[in-house]
């Protein structure tokens, strides 16, 4: 269970510990940039590429040059943004339910639902890992984009790739009612429930939480009270910086929210904040090396 968890890496039944992590890494030149910053500032701890987009050449490369980085898979069964799109690497075949009239992945996931085979969702899983690792890219763990993956249909698959590769996955313990807002049935919320039971009892290490900071006002604040707000356990805080740039401005409209993030992860003050919460910051390096 996840007190285990917390007990094995030798912290204190009440201590917070939070994984700091930067989504949507390799999608686009901004994206990496903020990564390579925000985790030399301090705060942020990993972050995960998206292997199916354009700027995966550019972070494996850093990554074979930084081999100490703590950085995963987002697994990518998604292309959201209107002008900019990415393609699935194990298929171009329309049978696989993966692509869309454009050629490109579906931009929402009841779109993917819809259409997909799941063999096919699950062989372009496992690829995109296998190109990681091909890459050089020491994977620490995966987690998912757009919770594709977290979907009762690929919930079974995901969990098996992170046993058969012996890395963690990023899967929050939520409650019935959490997933019942994400609008599982009982049936497939309590399947889901059991899964995550059974891969705890194994030894691979859950998570007590997962969240995001949003809010109206000052970013810094926004995040403080998040930091806050942070129960005792393990906690997944998802962000997702950019430097400024044409680039991110032009792919989509969340860019504010985005350069926020990267500008507010580099002050010195949240630091601060932090620290002196009593907050203790981890890497998924560490989850993975309880799987040695």
């Amino acid at each position: 269970m996840s007190n285990q968890t917390l007990e094995r890496l030798r912290f204190l039944p009440d201590d917070r510990v939070v994984i700091v992590h930067a989504d949507d890494i390799g999608m686009c030149h901004a994206a990496n940039v903020a990564f390579w910053e925000v985790q030399s500032f301090g705060i942020v701890t990993c972050g995960s590429v998206m292997m199916p987009c354009p700027w995966v050449p550019e972070m494996a490369a850093w990554c074979r040059a930084h081999p100490e980085a703590d950085v995963g898979v987002h697994i990518t069964l998604t292309s959201e943004w209107d002008d900019y799109r990415w393609r699935p690497l194990s298929t171009a075949d329309p049978r696989s339910g993966l692509i869309d009239g454009e050629g490109s992945m579906w931009r929402s996931i009841p779109e993917l639902f819809r259409h997909m085979d799941v063999d096919a969702a699950i062989a372009e899983m496992r690829a995109q890992i296998e190109l990681a690792l091909r890459l050089g890219i020491d994977v620490t763990h995966i987690d998912t984009h757009m919770g594709s993956a977290q979907q009762p249909q690929l919930a079974a698959a995901y969990i098996q790739l992170a046993v058969e590769y012996r890395i963690p996955a990023m899967l929050p313990r939520l409650t019935e009612e959490q997933l019942l807002v994400w609008g599982l049935t009982p049936e497939r919320a309590g399947a889901l429930l059991s899964m995550i039971d059974n891969l705890a009892a194994t030894g691979f290490p859950v998570l007590d939480g997962l969240c995001s900071a949003s809010g109206q006002g000052d970013p810094l604040e926004v995040y403080r009270r998040a930091f806050d707000s942070v129960p005792v356990g393990i906690t997944h805080l998802l962000l997702h910086p950019s430097v400024p740039g044409y680039d991110i401005e032009a792919i989509t409209k969340s860019a504010p929210s985005r350069i926020a993030d990267y500008e507010t992860f580099m002050r010195p003050e949240l630091m601060e904040h932090v620290a002196g919460a009593g907050i203790h910051l981890i890497g998924y390096r560490r989850l993975r090396d309880l799987l040695a």
